[in-house]
Order: C-alpha cells, then structure tokens, then sequence
C-alpha cells in the first residue's frame, strides 16, 4: 500500500494538485506550528519511525523560504567586503522547522522530519515528535532507544537526519581541500 501513496505523490494527478492547493490555502491561515491528527505523507511517515500509537505525535511546521541574504549596506564599501554575496545559511530549512516545534515542546523527542509542501511565499514540514516518558515508548524494543539520557535534545546538537546534513565531515572537507589544491 504504501508504495502506492509514495507513487501518487510522485506522480500527482490534476485532481490531487487541485487538492494540495487547497490544503496550502488553509495552512497558509493557520498558526506557523499546528499538530494534526494523520501524517500528510503516511508513507514518508512511516519510512522515518512513525507508528499510529499513543506516544507519538505529528506537527505541522511553516517555515518562510527565501535566500536568507544579509541585509545591502547602504554605502561606504565594495560589495565583495561587505558581507552580502556568497553567504549561505549554516541550516537547513528543515532543521530550523525541527528546532522550532523542539522548542514549543520541550517534553517530547524529535524523530524525523519530511517535506510536505511549499508556495511563494513558506515551506511545510511535518515534525513527528516522541515522548520518552510515556509508557507505550519505553516497552517498545523499537523506540525505546529515545528514551535514554543521551538523546535529550537531539534536534539541536544535529542528531535528527536534518541535522546530520548540516553537519560537516572531516573526510570530506579533507576531500574538498585535496580537489581545491589539485585545480589550482
């Protein structure tokens, strides 16, 4: 089943851009973290550890998409040294979307994250938290690896695989400096 619903979203019909248009109307109107009761993508959902039980809980996460530039200097130097071109954020959109929603629930684990949408203006991620303090958690063998002291505050200390991306390895920027002195 769910490599049909992974296929659908893939391949999306009119009728079902209709839809996804209509859903980014309403979460346009809505609050920039909203939890909801099923996973938009259950398949993605389910690939990254969701399970439909007590214990877990899925969040919509709105995050403004843009370049993220520094602001222009009015005047007084070039544009080279001021600071403006060739910046590049060290975080991704959905690591900041994970951090957010780790920050209004400071009870709860965060997971895994996946895309959902995006328009002009936001981009939508669905947050699947975990509580290491319910029970349901703690007997299953599955999840209850989140619920050891090590995992407190995962999100940001770039456990989650958002946040595993942003992380730099020290291979390959050995790699990358090896490259850069053999083109020059």
């Amino acid at each position: 089943m769910y490599k049909y619903i992974a296929q659908a979203w893939r391949n999306k019909s009119r009728e079902a851009e209709e839809v996804t248009r209509q859903r980014k109307v309403l979460w346009r109107k809505q609050y920039a973290i909203v939890r909801i009761d099923n996973p938009s993508r259950l398949d993605r959902a389910h690939a990254l550890g969701y399970k439909a039980k007590q214990g877990y809980a899925i969040l919509r996460s709105r995050v403004r998409r843009g370049g993220l530039r520094r602001p222009n200097p009015k005047r007084g130097r070039r544009q080279a040294h001021s600071g403006v071109t060739r910046y590049s954020p060290a975080k991704g959109m959905r690591l900041i979307a994970e951090e957010r929603v780790a920050k209004r629930f400071p009870n709860m684990e965060v997971l895994n994250s996946y895309y959902v949408g995006e328009d002009g203006v936001y981009k939508w991620f669905e947050v699947i938290l975990v509580d290491p303090h319910h029970p349901s958690i703690r007997s299953d063998s599955d999840i209850n690896w989140i619920c050891d002291e090590t995992q407190k505050g995962r999100v940001f200390r770039g456990l989650t695989s958002a946040g595993k991306r942003m992380r730099a390895k020290p291979k390959d920027q050995q790699q990358t400096r090896f490259l850069r002195n053999q083109n020059a």
